[in-house]
């Protein structure tokens, strides 16, 4: 065999091991597997078409700069667009009104000011100093990714959805619960984690609302 012909077996044999080596494997966290339950498809089928609907609940958030905690007085969603109303002492908050769709945010706080901008995330943390993936949240609340970005979902062995990557965050479900007899269970708890950001919602209330009521 000339050198030639002995040089691309070698070229090809380098690239096959190249391409086997570069892509680095993410272990599994401990007792969580990546591989979706029987049904699992369905079920998301059956929450993504949930377009219409309210909560309470309870919202904290630990960060290094300042943490805080406020009542979710209600959170109305309508397809994409939202109406959130919390009530905090924390930085003297009062009750402030969130709405918004993916993209565009307009804040309302006690004192009649009121904020609108592109860029959710930073008015919000403008305005209270708060860090919140607040377009994602919809979607993570009731236990699935956001969609325009990679994700990597992890099931427990009780087939329960437990812990979704998406977007440098790390969403834990902490607790799942029914609260309508004719719908899949939702999140009654989930954390989100960004470093050292963390954000938890617990949810004590869910029900659908009809279109014409929804904002």
């Amino acid at each position: 065999m000339t050198a030639c012909g002995r040089f691309w077996p070698t070229l090809l044999l380098c690239l096959s091991l190249s391409a086997c080596t570069t892509v680095p494997l993410e272990p599994l966290p401990d007792g969580l597997t990546n591989q979706p339950p029987a049904g699992w498809h369905l079920r998301q089928q059956e929450v993504q078409a949930l377009q219409h609907w309210q909560l309470q609940g309870k919202l904290a958030v630990r960060q290094p700069s300042d943490s805080g905690s406020a009542v979710i007085n209600h959170w109305n969603q309508h397809n994409d667009a939202y109406e959130i109303s919390l009530s905090s002492a924390f930085l003297g908050l009062g009750r402030t009104e969130i709405k918004g769709v993916p993209g565009y945010i307009e804040l309302s706080l006690p004192d009649g000011a009121i904020y609108r901008s592109t860029e959710p995330e930073e008015l919000v943390a403008a305005a209270t100093g708060w860090q919140l993936p607040i377009d994602n949240l919809s979607w993570w609340i009731r236990g699935l990714p956001s969609p325009g970005s990679d994700y990597r979902l992890y099931f427990d062995f009780g087939a329960k959805l437990a812990l979704l990557k998406q977007s440098g965050w790390e969403i834990r479900y902490d607790r799942w619960q029914r609260f309508m007899d004719d719908k899949p269970e939702l999140p009654a708890r989930i954390t989100a984690i960004k470093g050292e950001k963390r954000v938890r919602l617990a949810v004590t209330q869910w029900q659908l609302t009809a279109p014409e009521t929804a904002p």
